[in-house]
């Protein structure tokens, strides 16, 4: 429970429930600085201002904030979803205004296939990954790790997956100790 409380009718609204700007924060999930963001941005508004100009919210202000983070959770950016409210309320016509918004949602719905599509990929090569690291348990010649780059046991597989791959190629380009060597170059003298 919030330890500011609530305000009722600030705003002249007989029986309106209204919160400060911590209050919305604290039952949204928020931050403070997230809600002045969504401000700014216009995608929220306070219902008004306090006589001592706190802003107040409506609890519209908690769904909108919802709405907010479930279009970011569909990978909606902010700017994007400043776009769809600004299209939405400048449309003259409803049919208009919701061909808009099927427009950008069929758009989201290509995007989010193509990423499932990529993390479908990923997950088959994570799992290749782990059954063929699973077979070095029981390594046969144990030694450096620079070994492993040219391992001859058999995992099953005639190539490692690309994830071990990456890793056992080229380990004379690993940066050490968290620095990339120094190149000297020299100026061509004229």
């Amino acid at each position: 429970m919030s330890t500011t409380p609530a305000i009722n009718s600030a705003a002249g609204v007989p029986g309106q429930h209204l919160l400060r700007v911590g209050d919305l924060a604290r039952a949204t999930g928020k931050t403070v600085r997230a809600i002045h963001l969504y401000e700014e941005l216009g995608l929220l508004r306070p219902a008004t201002r306090s006589s001592g100009g706190f802003r107040l919210y409506d609890a519209a202000a908690v769904e909108r904030v919802r709405w907010i983070d479930s279009l970011h959770g569909l990978g909606f950016s902010l700017q994007e979803m400043r776009a769809v409210l600004q299209n939405w309320w400048g449309s003259h016509q409803g049919p208009t205004a919701m061909a808009g918004l099927r427009e950008l949602f069929t758009r989201k719905l290509a995007d989010t296939r193509d990423a499932l599509r990529r993390h479908q990929q990923l997950e088959r090569e994570l799992e290749e990954g782990l059954r063929y690291l699973e077979t070095c348990d029981s390594c046969a010649a144990p030694g450096p790790v620079r070994a492993c780059a040219h391992c001859s046991q058999d995992h099953g597989v005639a190539d490692a997956p690309a994830l071990v791959a990456g890793i056992a190629t080229s380990p004379e380009n690993v940066v050490r100790a968290g620095r990339a060597p120094v190149v000297h170059v020299q100026e061509p003298q004229r």
